[in-house]
């Protein structure tokens, strides 16, 4: 495939997930208006951090005049999950020039993650499959801007009942429903599941990580156990 068609793939896959994303970032522009940030920081958020729970986090933080090292902190822990992300794309973006991979860190989010990485696990490899991240990733970016704006401006009209706080999970169990199509997969998500209920309690936001990692460790030893080694 071409870079073109990579990049289109990548654009046109990552589009339904919109859906879900959207109102989350008009949520986001309401919120940080709400705890006194200006329209200009409230949308410089997004283009700096560029992450949704982390700017939902940052604008709660910020709101209860929490000092700056603890905001950083929570935001640095609450993001380790890119680690994971990370680690999985890595076998895919080693050999990319380092401004093609700093160019796809910042662009790497759930959403842009959860399509790009199920391309990448195909079986058909070609040398441009960056160009199907780059897509995705610019396609979630522009999304997010554009509603994180409507948030700040058209917020104040939106009525009450239309309960936007929870779009925010819903389009996480959105992009974790497109990516389970083995049985481990479907153990991973069902053992973090529950680690989180159990973990919720946990200080800064670590039963996030931390349930993430205890079942894909668990995941891995029973697939390892399967196969006989």
């Amino acid at each position: 495939m071409s870079k073109a068609s990579e990049f289109k793939n990548g654009c046109l896959q990552e589009l339904p997930l919109q859906l879900g994303v959207f109102p989350f970032g008009v949520a986001y522009g309401i919120l940080g208006i709400e705890v006194g940030l200006t329209s200009i920081q409230t949308f410089l958020l997004s283009i700096i951090i560029f992450a949704g729970v982390s700017q939902i986090v940052f604008t709660q933080l910020f709101s209860i005049f929490t000092p700056s090292f603890m905001i950083v902190g929570t935001i640095g822990i609450v993001n380790l999950r890119h680690v994971l992300y990370g680690i999985s794309l890595s076998e895919y973006l080693r050999k990319l020039s380092l401004k093609w991979r700093i160019i796809l860190s910042y662009l790497i989010t759930d959403e842009a993650f959860a399509i790009s990485y199920k391309r990448f696990s195909e079986e058909k490899k070609t040398k441009y499959m960056h160009f199907h991240l780059l897509g995705s990733g610019i396609t979630l970016w522009t999304s997010w801007q554009i509603s994180t704006i409507v948030g700040i401006f058209i917020g104040p009209s939106i009525p009450e009942s239309l309960n936007l706080e929870y779009v925010i999970p819903l389009s996480f169990i959105a992009i974790v429903v497109v990516s389970i199509n083995t049985k481990i997969k479907l153990l991973v998500f069902i053992l973090s599941a529950l680690f989180s209920i159990i973990l919720k309690d946990l200080p800064w936001n670590l039963w996030i990580i931390t349930s993430a990692l205890m079942s894909i460790i668990i995941g891995l030893l029973i697939d390892k156990f399967r196969k006989g080694y």
